[in-house]
């Protein structure tokens, strides 16, 4: 009787793990949802976004989440979390479980110059990045007509002339911020920079002559450049951005400076590196697609351009180490 009973036992529980075995409830590689990475992505996928809805980093979301679904068969569902510069985003995500359904994306702004402003108390070493999918190239250095500026050459002879007298409108601690001093270092002229906020705040008080400079999304300013309310000076791209027409670069008008914007695909840390390498065979698939490239001219002027993880991690700590230098500046 006691040899029956051990077989019957010993019967089921061979069962018990078979049955575990093929329902992929156990074992290394399993999901929390079943399946395994290498079937990654079998659901819609979370892309929390470090910024509000309609600017530049939502437009380059949803539009890399679109073709995502053309060339995977899954969705992605945008969330917008701007609070706190783009540092509950980044949290948020930091802290997720790394199963590969819940993403960040992000421009350096949130990703390092953050760090750089002490905003947040972590690096981009706490996330595995996945690769750079874009990168902006549509930003313009803009002067009012009321500050009578009408080159690089002029604001540099005009700042240096009178130190102090010309205006930056930025969000301090922020993007906007350290391009203003990176363009007080480059050029070696000090400007006042004042803390104004949005775009559409640079914006208008440029129109209304209350500051001279902001840097600026091209498509944002573009009328008022052509009906000469405002002026465009340069373009921050190492090559000219031929899309924004005939604007100069800072390196063209003898100043050597680049700050061009790249947007980020970070993960939690500790994600399969199996979805990390899927996700750079699909943003290469999408790069490729010439529909993208409609896309991206119609919405801000954007060249296609892209990183895979081993370069964008490589150029995120080259900007992370260039950056840092000005930290004492962004935290007076």
């Amino acid at each position: 009787m006691k040899k029956k009973l051990f077989a019957l036992l010993l019967i089921a529980g061979i069962l018990a793990m078979l049955f575990a075995g093929c329902s992929g409830e156990s074992g290394e590689g399993a999901s929390n949802d079943g399946s395994s990475e290498s079937e990654w992505p079998n659901k819609t996928i979370e892309v929390v976004v470090t910024a509000g809805a309609g600017g530049d980093t939502d437009f380059n979301a949803r539009t890399f989440a679109t073709y995502f679904e053309k060339y995977t068969g899954q969705s992605m569902v945008v969330s917008n979390n701007p609070g706190g510069g783009g540092s509950v985003a980044t949290s948020q995500v930091k802290n997720s479980n790394p199963d590969g359904y819940r993403m960040l994306f992000c421009h350096t702004g949130q990703m390092i110059i953050n760090e750089v402003a002490e905003l947040i108390d972590y690096s981009m070493d706490e996330f595995d990045i996945a690769g750079i999918p874009a990168v902006d190239k549509g930003t313009v250095l803009v002067a009012s007509k009321e500050s009578g500026i009408t080159s690089v050459e002029d604001l540099v002879a005009k700042a240096q002339a009178e130190p102090g007298s010309i205006t930056y409108a930025s969000e301090l601690g922020g993007y906007s911020h350290l391009q203003g001093l990176l363009l007080m270092d480059k050029a070696d002229i000090d400007l006042r920079i004042l803390d104004i906020g949005s775009a559409s705040d640079k914006i208008t008080n440029m129109l209304g002559g209350r500051v001279d400079l902001a840097a600026i999304t091209y498509g944002a300013v573009k009328d008022y450049a052509e009906t000469g309310d405002l002026v465009i000076l340069a373009q921050y791209n190492n090559d000219r951005n031929e899309n924004l027409g005939d604007i100069p670069t800072f390196k063209e008008s003898g100043i050597d400076m680049v700050m061009e914007k790249p947007y980020i695909i970070a993960f939690p840390k500790g994600t399969d590196a199996e979805i990390i390498e899927k996700m750079n065979e699909v943003i290469e698939q999408i790069a490729s697609d010439a529909d993208y490239e409609k896309d991206l001219l119609n919405g801000y002027k954007q060249p296609v351009d892209y990183l895979l993880k081993d370069d964008a991690i490589s150029l995120l700590k080259d900007t992370r180490e260039d950056y840092m230098q000005y930290r004492q500046m962004l935290t007076e």
